[in-house]
């Protein structure tokens, strides 16, 4: 059978010119196996809107990749191992000590290693700077209520990477093996045996044996390096390509809606401003590591279960669980045929900061108490939602309480006080500074409020002074420009709900369950009166406007 070969198609050819250098060649290549070119196409040109709070998320950025850096440098020195060596290195007053081979190394990272001290402070400083400012993002969007639809999954990714990334923070910080770090994993040993049950095999398992063991700073290295920076790798991913999916909040203002974004392309705008941002970041990291010495192990010694290192104190984010220890009276109670449970212990270390933590929880709590579903990409005001603003001020005052628990032995040396004074005033003030910052920020709220609504109906105060005929002296005021006026008034201001009617429309009896009351009464206290002052109206505005003028 004869085939027509005129008939069958031919390979398919392009009409794209040829490439006019190796560069466009290999991104020919690429974009025929990746799709590069649609890829960039459809995201290089996003836009990003622009507010100097928003560098906060980019400082912790920036910082983790500080740490990594480093830290792959400082592992190619560091020795994770107990074993007991004799100090015979170049600084001199450690020299014949028996010490850890962890020790001893970074020890010698530190003086014998070209740039090894800089490379040690720069990834500590890195590490404090980093917990910051993914602390006073969250507290950001906290307070904007960008954690609201559809962004509460990326909430949750933001809390689990400050977790970790305390937590990582304090394994980083115990690796050396000194006295100060070896002082804080004892202090993580009696939170470990303070679970009930299970307390006593965990801390065999974890340290090998008996307390210090043989095994917990190479176990601590290996989780440190590997396994929690792998998860936030993973979660820093997923939460930047939520950020491009969901487009990224922004403030209110003219044109600015839920639908749109005002701002700079990604490229070349942002990007160019991030990239100097980042060497920003990084050499103020570099200065600071430079003039203000952090952990300085050589001071402490080599680690020994019976001595602790004097005024031994965490990382600030770690200071609130050394308060809560400090400040909780050593209550003790026999459960189970004489099994001790070490409530002074067991309650602040393992069941109250589960408490405190369920600030992560709010983005839900907000959504059924006001019934919400829509999706918000314009940030609030703090003032605009003055009883999550209380709470959140509220929660950062327990924190800096916690704090200064945690230091009271160096507050007592530093300020001549007695050391029982301070803790009773703690205990005190953990129950009561919470409430006063709560009342005080929300009133503080209510009358920004008040002040903006004076703003939107009379205008601004000018500071020019008119007598009347009759003889009164008046401020002229001047009216605002509408963009002002509308960045004033843009804001939501969701109702409290009301319970159902008790009868329904034949008479029976409907009666309202615990649920629903609880739902009411947070509706009520979040948003009723009292909670928030109304916004003016465009019947107000005009009424005064075209009534006496601004005065």
């Amino acid at each position: 059978m004869r085939t027509d070969q005129q008939s069958q198609p031919g390979p398919e050819t392009s009409t794209r010119d040829e490439p006019a250098n190796k560069a466009e060649a290999l991104a020919d290549w690429a974009d025929g196996r990746l799709g590069i070119y649609s890829l960039a196409k459809a995201n290089l040109r996003k836009i990003f809107p622009d507010h100097w709070s928003f560098m906060l998320g980019e400082i912790a950025l920036y910082t983790f990749v500080i740490i990594i850096l480093t830290g792959v440098w400082l592992t190619l020195f560091f020795k994770p191992s107990m074993a007991e060596v004799v100090y015979d290195g170049r600084y001199v007053p450690l020299k014949g000590i028996p010490m850890s081979e962890a020790y001893a190394s970074t020890i010698d990272i530190s003086f014998e290693v070209r740039g090894g001290l800089l490379m040690r402070q720069i990834h500590h400083w890195a590490a404090i700077v980093f917990v910051a400012s993914m602390l006073t993002h969250m507290l950001r969007v906290f307070f904007t209520g960008a954690f609201r639809k559809p962004r509460e999954v990326n909430w949750l990714f933001g809390a689990l990477l400050l977790f970790l990334g305390m937590f990582d923070g304090f394994m980083g910080y115990s690796l050396p093996d000194d006295l100060l770090s070896g002082t804080g994993i004892r202090f993580m040993q009696g939170a470990i045996l303070s679970v009930p049950i299970v307390g006593t095999y965990l801390q065999f398992f974890i340290f090998g044996g008996e307390f210090p063991g043989t095994d917990i700073v190479p176990r601590l290295f290996t989780v440190h390096i590997l396994l929690i920076p792998g998860i936030m790798v993973g979660l820093l991913a997923a939460h930047l390509i939520l950020v491009f999916y969901h487009k990224h909040t922004q403030f209110a203002g003219p044109g600015r809606t839920n639908e749109n974004v005002v701002g700079m392309p990604l490229l070349p705008v942002y990007t160019a401003k991030a990239g100097g941002f980042f060497f920003l970041v990084f050499g103020t990291v570099s200065v600071m590591s430079a003039i203000a010495t952090v952990n300085p192990i050589w001071a402490y010694g080599p680690y020994r279960p019976d001595q602790v290192s004097t005024d031994a104190q965490p990382d600030w984010y770690m200071g609130f669980s050394e308060g809560l220890v400090r400040v909780m009276p050593g209550w003790e109670i026999s459960v189970w045929g004489g099994h001790t449970l070490n409530l002074g212990v067991f309650i602040p270390l393992v069941v109250f900061p589960s408490i405190l933590m369920a600030i992560w929880a709010w983005p839900f709590l907000e959504a059924w108490v006001t019934g919400d579903r829509g999706e918000h990409h314009i940030a609030d005001r703090p003032r605009n939602a003055p009883v999550r603003t209380a709470f959140g001020a509220a929660w950062m005052s327990l924190y800096l309480i916690l704090l200064a628990g945690g230091g009271n032995d160096l507050l007592a040396t530093h300020f001549h006080l007695s050391i029982n004074a301070i803790t009773y005033a703690v205990r005190i003030g953990f129950f009561t500074v919470p409430v006063v910052v709560f009342v005080i920020t929300k009133r503080w709220c209510l009358g920004l409020q008040r002040r903006d609504r004076e703003k939107v109906l009379h205008g601004r105060e000018t500071g020019v002074i008119k007598r009347l005929q009759h003889g009164e002296f008046v401020e002229i005021h001047a009216p605002l420009p509408q963009g002002r006026l509308y960045t004033l008034t843009a804001h939501e201001q969701p109702q409290p709900t009301v319970l159902p009617p008790e009868v329904d429309e034949n008479g029976v009896v409907r009666k309202a369950g615990l649920w629903t009351r609880t739902r009411t009464k947070l509706s009520r206290g979040f948003y009723g009166e009292g909670s928030q002052i109304a916004k003016p109206t465009a019947e107000e505005h005009q009424e005064i406007s075209s009534g006496h003028g601004h005065h």
